[in-house]
């Protein structure tokens, strides 16, 4: 009966899949690389070939060459809405879908919606219109990718705000790169083809330092690297062992490190385009009547944040922490565990149990990995 569910279901999928439009995304190292400018140019080339094209967003930010680029161009009319006083403009997700073209341009892929819209993300409006069977060329840069929110914090000391689940790159049914050197780069900004004359003294003191784009570059690369590799055994018929891999990211209420054990598990899984979870056990001193509100806080934003990456959450009550993950694995048959530092908490309070020793030995046994992130 489970066998006949599963196919029914298995069919379902299909059919959902068929319905959808495809999804193609240029992602840059740093603005000004040419993301939009390239997008405008397959708009121009799709139209020319008699595809039905049109402008759902695009953001020229001034620049000479894209403007000229975007004019002649069929343009769907933005959203127009008052805030604080002022007028605002969205993507008008309604009106795209009303036109139904067969191909929409949609910039800024990561951009937070103006409070009041019916979707917080541009990049929820995005997969509201591809499950609407139209297809979305979109663009972002390497830094707004979730899970390498604190590499990118650590190259340029700026945390980004704006940011997308690495799961929507994972939809995206192809993934390009727009590169240039570091140096083709700084000749662009200096210029004046990225920012204003004003501003180009200051950006090349921070982020456009040569170290950063080269950081940056190679974290671009990496990511598309990877989701090639992601679709060609995805759609390659052979069956590759890591297919099976299936990880199981350990997290206390420390908010610094579950935040980067999810975020670094999240690149595992995604990588090895496996299955993954996270596991909160909650031990007597953090029962729902002794936990800290900051932790409680805590513990609702890492589910959120690992929700949002792709992950499964698990949450079990048990005084032996230990004992709670081998119950785990054995139930999801894991191959990877993975936790915070030595001298974190977790590790702390599994080491603290006496039944640390046989955690390792059922790892040894089941040929399960333990991996120990920084």
């Amino acid at each position: 009966m489970l066998d006949k569910e599963n196919n029914v279901q298995h069919f379902l999928d299909l059919i959902k899949k068929s319905r959808r439009g495809k999804f193609k995304i240029y992602i840059g190292m740093s603005p000004g690389v040419g993301k939009t400018y390239r997008m405008l140019q397959e708009a121009r080339s799709l139209l020319k070939n008699g595809i039905d094209v049109k402008i759902g967003y695009i953001e020229t930010h001034n620049r000479k060459e894209t403007h000229e680029l975007l004019e002649g161009l069929p343009v769907v009319p933005r959203r127009k809405l008052f805030y604080k006083g002022k007028e605002l403009e969205e993507l008008d997700v309604q009106a795209v879908i009303s036109l139904r073209p067969e191909v929409v341009i949609i910039d800024e892929l990561a951009h937070t919606n103006i409070e009041g819209s019916k979707n917080e993300k541009r990049w929820q409006d995005v997969i509201e219109i591809i499950e609407a069977g139209i297809n979305v060329i979109s663009a972002v840069n390497i830094q707004h990718i979730e899970s390498l929110n604190e590499e990118v914090k650590e190259i340029t000391g700026v945390e980004v705000k704006e940011r997308i689940p690495d799961s929507i790159v994972a939809q995206a049914d192809e993934v390009v790169n727009i590169d240039l050197t570091a140096d083709e780069l700084i000749v662009r900004l200096k210029e004046g083809k990225i920012y204003k004359a004003e501003k180009i003294e200051t950006a090349l003191k921070n982020f456009f330092q040569p170290s950063h784009i080269l950081q940056l570059r190679e974290l671009a690369l990496k990511e598309v690297a990877s989701q090639v590799e992601r679709k060609v055994e995805t759609e390659v018929t052979k069956v590759y062992a890591m297919k099976h891999e299936r990880f199981l990211a350990c997290i206390s209420s420390n908010e610094i490190t579950a935040k980067t054990v999810i975020r670094k598990t999240a690149r595992l899984a995604n990588y090895y385009n496996s299955k993954w979870y996270v596991l909160y056990v909650q031990t007597p001193s953090e029962s729902a009547d002794k936990i800290a509100l900051d932790k409680q806080r805590h513990l609702i934003n890492h589910f959120k944040l690992a929700t949002e990456l792709g992950a499964e959450i698990i949450k079990v009550e048990n005084k032996q922490v230990a004992k709670a993950i081998i119950e785990q694995c054995e139930q999801r048959n894991i191959t990877t565990i993975c936790i915070g530092k030595p001298h974190l908490s977790l590790l702390k309070v599994i080491a603290a149990t006496n039944v640390f020793n046989e955690l390792l030995k059922k790892l040894s046994a089941n040929n399960i990995d333990l991996v120990i992130l920084s």
